[in-house]
């Protein structure tokens, strides 16, 4: 078997590697919200407090992750995940023995620092096993854990919780991540588009990274586009199932099976979809990632407020269903676009920057900010906060096309 070949096969393993943890990473992100209720019920908690569990996670992850890019640009990318991994799994199996509010809290912050450290790494790594003109459909593979990984944290947390209260939802969903730890960690770095940044010596290059991210305008945009995406389904992904629950008389096991088959099937289709035409569009322009993935937002918005609104239960999945596939369209080429226009001795610092900044002014706010609306106005009229937020980001979609060509020109691969 020649050299060529066997990087082939490497890198097909290093992405279902990587891919089966990051299925990890959102089974255990996601499987607090599908126990929603049963929190609220077992410790009396508002939904301000509710929300501010995941708005908690959010906030040490994106305070993390600046940190953990610096380290990434420095050291060992698979090391890192591999920490990664093992301090979200053990600390989403400790939420299981959680007595109370504060420790549960605490809990989930820490699973916001081991989250973060993969987070920051990963997307990079993976772009360095594949060519360029590959890496739409690639990312694309790799964040179909958003969709799977969230609609399983949703089944296995309505279900476990359901039938074992919600301690054994976050026990059981946290341990098989620490199966996957060793593989991680003897992963091979990548040669391709690898660069060694030395951690000592007169003006490295890395010193003014997070200034010249902050000039980059493609980075910058697609940043906010990603920012106000997240906001929208960060707090969707949270209230939905205590949505179905309030509003439609859903069952926790029912309400979570109901999204997660949905999340399942339209995240899939959309997010493979947007990665497919995003590397066809990307061939015919420089702007073909943001368009695709502007187009989805334009469609998906009002079709997600249809969602909130509608007043029967099929209406609002069916709805659901097709809000979710066009919103997922934007997962590979956005982060594609964060990829092609940073150098890549500098990605995972730029991943991290952006990591901050989605979380900062997206998902670590929204569920907060929707459960306090839900106080005061109900669930259905704080959710429609959401849709407004998609609007947004299809225009900075639009906005960044104007700087992409010249930004990728900059960059040396």
């Amino acid at each position: 078997m020649n050299d060529a070949s066997e990087n082939r096969r490497y890198s097909r393993y290093a992405l279902a590697l990587l891919l089966a943890v990051n299925l990890l990473n959102y089974i255990d992100r996601q499987v607090l919200y599908a126990v929603f209720p049963l929190i609220k019920a077992d410790l009396l908690l508002s939904d301000t407090a509710l929300g501010f569990l995941g708005s908690a996670f959010m906030l040490c992850y994106m305070v993390s992750a600046p940190f953990f890019g610096w380290l990434g640009d420095r050291g060992s990318r698979t090391r890192l995940a591999a920490f990664g991994l093992v301090t979200w799994s053990l600390a989403t199996s400790l939420a299981g023995f959680a007595p109370g509010y504060r420790t549960l809290l605490a809990a989930r912050t820490v699973v916001g620092v081991g989250e973060a450290s993969f987070g920051t790494v990963s997307p990079g790594l993976i772009a360095d096993y594949f060519p360029k003109e590959r890496r739409g459909r690639i990312l694309a593979y790799f964040y179909l854990a958003i969709p799977v990984g969230s609609a399983l944290g949703y089944l296995l947390g309505g279900v476990i919780g359901q039938g074992l209260g919600w301690h054994a939802a976050f026990l059981i969903v946290g341990a098989p991540g620490l199966l996957l730890a060793l593989p991680v960690y003897f992963l091979r770095e990548p040669g391709l588009g690898r660069v060694h940044i030395p951690t000592t010596g007169s003006n490295p290059p890395v010193d003014n990274a997070f200034a010249l991210l902050l000039r980059n305008r493609s980075f910058v945009t697609t940043t906010l586009a990603m920012a106000a995406m997240t906001f929208a389904l960060g707090g969707l992904a949270q209230w939905v199932p205590s949505f179905f629950n309030r509003v439609h008389g859903l069952d926790v096991a029912r309400g979570n099976t109901l999204f997660g088959a949905i999340t399942v099937a339209a995240g899939i289709g959309g997010t493979l979809a947007g990665g497919w035409l995003g590397d066809r569009f990307q061939l015919k322009s420089s702007k073909g990632y943001l368009l695709v993935s502007g187009w989805g937002f334009v469609i998906g918005a009002p079709v997600a407020a249809l969602a909130i609104i509608a007043p029967s239960l099929p209406a609002s999945l069916a709805a659901i269903f097709v809000a979710e596939f066009f919103l997922f369209f934007n997962t590979g080429p956005l982060n594609t676009v964060i990829v092609n226009v940073t150098m890549p001795s500098l990605r995972a610092t730029a991943f991290a920057v952006n990591i901050f900044f989605i979380h900062a002014l997206g998902d670590a706010v929204s569920p907060t900010i929707l459960g306090f609306c839900s106080d005061m106005w109900g669930i259905r009229a704080a959710l429609l906060i959401a849709p407004v937020a998609v609007v947004a980001a299809a225009f900075f979609c639009f906005y960044s096309t104007r700087f992409i060509e010249a930004d990728m020109g900059r960059v040396v691969e």
